[in-house]
Order: C-alpha cells, then sequence, then structure tokens
C-alpha cells in the first residue's frame, strides 16, 4: 500500500503516526510544527517547496489536518482491535492517494487537478479534459440562456464534475494496485475472505461515487441545455450534489427538511470560507508588492496580517471539510440502510 511520491515509513504501518510535537494553530506554527504526523510533515514541507498557491496551501492544509485527524483516531481503533479487516486502513490510504493527486504531491505532472473552490480556476482557457463537457459547456456559452454571473455558477460546476472524475481515477487505480497486492502477497486460503471484507467495501465505494458522477453530469446536461429555474435550491456546487444524493436516499420527509436547512448553514460557511480564499489571495499580492519596495517595519505589519488571514483561511477551510465528511457521511448511512 505505498503511496507514489510519499516518504516511505514502516512496512505493515502506512499510517503510523510521530508524536513528538502537539499540533500547533496555523497562525502561529512553525513550518515543521503543523503536523504530528512525520510523514505529513514532509508533505507540507513539499507543497511549500513547490510554491503552490496561498489559497491552494491553505486547501492542503485542511485536507492534510482532517487526513491526520482520521490516522490518528485509526491508530487508536487498531490498538483496540477494531480494524481486524483493515478496510478502515485501506481506505486512509486510499484518501491519502487522492490529496496527493490534486496538490501534484505524486510524482506525476499531469496528476495535479482542477480544485473548485480555488480563485485560478476561473480562467475558462484551462479546457475541462472530457469532450462531453467541453461541448455542453460550449452550448451553455453560446445559448444566451445565461447571465454573466449565471456562467459563472455553471463553470464552478463543470470544474467540480471534473475534480469528481478525477477522484474516482484515482480510487479505480488505487483498488487495481490492492487487488494486485493481494493475487501476489496473501495466501490462496485466505484470498477470499479478505476480499469478501476488504474489496467489497471498496467496489461499493467506487459505485456510489460513479452513480453521483452519473448524476452530475445528468444535471449538467439539462442546465446547460435548460438554463437556470427562478428557484434554484442550492448555488454551490458540492452542496447542489448532497442535496441531489440525499433526495434519493432513505431520509423520511421530516429528516430531509432537517438536512435541507443543515445544508443552507453549509453553504453559508462555504460562501464565508470562498470570502477569506479571496481575502488571502489579494493579501498575497499586496505582500508581494511590500516586500518588494516597503519598508521593514511595514513587511513586517503585512507579513503578520497575512500570517492572520491565513491561519482564518485554514480554520475554515478545515471546518468546511469535516462539515462535509460528516454531510456525506450521513447520506452514505441512509443508503446502506436501504440496502
Amino acid at each position: 500500500f505505498t503511496s507514489p511520491g510519499v516518504p516511505q515509513w514502516p512496512a505493515g504501518t502506512p499510517t503510523t503516526p510521530s508524536l513528538k510535537n502537539e499540533p500547533e494553530s496555523p497562525a502561529k506554527s512553525e513550518p515543521g510544527e503543523e503536523f504530528r504526523m512525520e510523514k505529513l510533515k514532509q508533505l507540507w514541507e513539499k507543497a511549500r517547496r513547490l510554491h503552490l498557491s496561498p489559497v491552494k496551501l491553505a486547501e492542503l492544509h485542511a485536507d492534510l489536518k482532517i487526513q491526520e485527524r482520521d490516522e490518528l483516531n485509526w491508530k487508536k481503533l487498531k490498538i483496540e482491535g477494531l480494524d481486524e479487516d483493515g478496510e478502515k486502513e485501506a481506505k486512509l490510504i486510499r484518501n491519502l492517494n487522492v490529496i496527493l493527486a490534486r496538490y501534484g504531491l505524486d510524482g506525476r505532472k499531469e496528476a495535479q487537478m482542477v480544485h473548485s473552490n480555488s480563485l485560478s480556476d476561473s480562467a475558462q482557457d484551462d479546457g475541462l479534459g472530457d469532450p462531453r463537457l467541453e461541448k455542453l459547456w460550449h452550448k451553455a456559452k453560446t445559448s444566451g440562456k445565461f447571465s454573466s454571473e449565471e456562467l459563472d455558477k455553471l463553470w464552478k460546476e463543470f470544474l467540480h464534475h471534473k475534480e469528481k472524475v478525477a477522484e474516482y481515477n484515482v480510487l479505480l487505480e488505487t483498488l487495481s494496485r490492492t487487488e494486485e497486492v493481494y493475487d501476489n502477497v496473501i495466501s490462496p486460503s485466505d484470498r477470499s475472505q479478505v476480499k469478501d471484507d476488504v474489496l467489497h467495501s471498496k467496489h461499493s465505494e467506487l459505485k456510489d461515487r460513479l452513480r453521483s458522477i452519473n448524476q452530475g453530469l445528468d444535471r449538467l446536461r439539462k442546465v446547460s441545455h435548460q438554463g437556470y429555474g427562478p428557484t434554484a435550491e442550492f448555488e454551490e456546487p458540492r452542496v447542489i450534489d448532497l442535496w441531489d444524493l440525499a433526495q434519493s436516499a432513505n431520509f423520511t420527509e421530516k429528516e430531509l427538511e432537517s438536512f435541507r436547512e443543515e445544508l443552507k448553514h453549509f453553504e453559508a460557511k462555504i460562501e464565508k470560507h470562498s470570502h477569506y480564499q479571496k481575502q488571502l489571495e489579494v493579501s498575497h499580492q499586496k505582500l508581494k508588492h511590500v516586500e518588494s519596495f516597503g519598508d521593514s517595519e511595514h513587511v513586517s505589519r503585512s507579513r503578520e496580517r497575512h500570517a492572520l488571514l491565513q491561519g482564518k483561511t485554514q480554520e475554515l477551510g478545515y471546518k468546511v471539510k469535516k462539515h462535509l465528511q460528516d454531510l456525506s457521511s450521513r447520506i452514505s448511512r441512509a443508503r446502506h440502510n436501504e440496502l
């Protein structure tokens, strides 16, 4: 289960943490003290050397914090013997592979995915990597049915769909490698039980992802041809996704209404995070200018303001991703209750 581009850690414990340092708050911590786990520290430092944009770094920071929390929780479960089939461990490795690919940390130049929350994604000449999406986008742009604000909103939906497809492909590749490892390493007498316990869950996850992708493509096709209706339920692509999935899950009418209200709060949280991301990008540009032309006192004040803003953006990013994870888990549980 080794991940490409990730420093190796002891065999058999791909998520073994180093507990030397307690985590610091994002605004105050030094570069080497962002994370408790050594491998995540090394990934964070690698990302900083790649000169990712401040927004991308803040997003990565949130993803790595979620990963660290889940891996430390997994360690406790393993000590208590609650992950006998290794499924939770395997899921952590899949999640880490997705993070590596998303931010170009897996050693593949083509692997860095478009991230729907990044400001640089507003450049609409990057391409969508799928002829079907390109055709739908061209149709929408030339239809005259969308205002400029609606086109921006639709473009975010296209980028979100592209990201979902890329994540699915990473998971599919990871599953393929896992099956290959089992075929080569697991003894014949154990192989059947391992595949039943572990691989079945991975295939179920892929099926859920593929269903979501197909639903998303149907939605993009419909909106591109008809335009946005006058009473759109939600604006943010991730919230739209969750609402579509929730409506087809095994929720009662009361539970669905409660979920709708929670999605409204979640969308407001995403909007607040997006606002801070924009402020962080502006702050970064101002800081670069001040560092070139300002005096030392002005530079010091600008760096301090930038660090505070960066810390707030990272904190909000973590809360958004944790909330997204919680909402997705609720839908997943409701779906599996149908079976």
